[in-house]
């Protein structure tokens, strides 16, 4: 009998999140696979990879194979999982992380939550993927479900073949936001601007407190990548963008410059 595939799914936008159901409910249908969701008890948006170190934290089953973490960040969750629900024997075969509400595209990576639970999967040598919809925050409605229809159709490759990609590299998957055909392009990691914005309030006490903005999305190519495409110009033409993601940071082209510095 062929074995049973194993897929640990998490988020970051919490457990009740509306892309992670849409995501697990797409999964589910696939043939001889086998789902294990743990997510954050509450949002955990820009959290970026970090880990809970200074209290405990605690599994709550809130369903068959699918629990919430209280208190804990995505990458908690892939973290506590291999030794808690796991073990030392068995690992999933795969994670997935998402369907995020908003983009992670250019350095948003770094923040990302979403893409920090892939980090942490591929640490451990687990192939990963981070999934991604661009959104209009104003929407009430946002509809997952092509997101989901190709989560599903590359999972199913990953299946029959394999994981297109060495260790420590994770594709990171950014959709757009009204998806008429599923149509790819591999692209990098753009250039992204940012600006200082927090937004000053006081409370009917008097006393200030700020509410950090959200950036608007620009992004320019990168220069000398300017002949490859990038994350938000695929995106920007209607295309499903995926970019592969290494955790090797280091700037390899700026050590010869280094050494005459020091």
């Amino acid at each position: 009998m062929k074995k049973r595939y194993e897929i640990l799914i998490t988020n970051d936008d919490g457990y009740e999140a509306k892309g992670l159901h849409t995501l697990i409910e797409s999964i589910k249908t696939i043939e001889n696979v086998h789902v294990t969701v743990v997510a954050p008890a509450n949002e955990k948006s820009a959290c970026g990879h970090s880990l809970t170190l200074h209290h405990p934290l605690r599994f709550i089953q809130v369903d068959d194979d699918f629990f919430k973490l209280a208190d804990g960040t995505p990458s908690d969750c892939v973290y506590l999982s291999l030794s808690a629900i796991y073990g030392d024997e068995t690992k999933p075969d795969l994670v997935l992380s998402g369907i995020n509400k908003g983009s992670n595209m250019g350095e948003d990576i770094t923040y990302s939550g979403t893409c920090s639970a892939a980090m942490e999967a591929v640490l451990h040598d687990i192939p990963a993927i981070a999934l991604s919809q661009v959104v209009d925050f104003n929407e009430p409605f946002i509809d997952y479900t092509k997101a989901a229809q190709t989560a599903k159709m590359l999972v199913q490759k990953i299946i029959e073949g394999s994981f297109p990609l060495p260790k420590r590299e994770f594709l990171n998957i950014n959709f757009p936001k009204n998806i008429k055909e599923i149509q790819f392009k591999i692209t990098y990691a753009g250039y992204r601007h940012y600006v200082n914005d927090a937004v000053l309030h006081r409370n009917p006490r008097g006393e200030e407190y700020y509410w950090l903005g959200l950036h608007p999305l620009r992004f320019d190519p990168r220069k000398g990548k300017e002949h490859l495409l990038y994350d938000y110009d695929a995106i920007e033409q209607g295309f499903i963008s995926i970019t592969p993601i290494q955790l090797d940071m280091s700037a390899y082209e700026s050590i010869e410059r280094l050494e005459q510095w020091i």
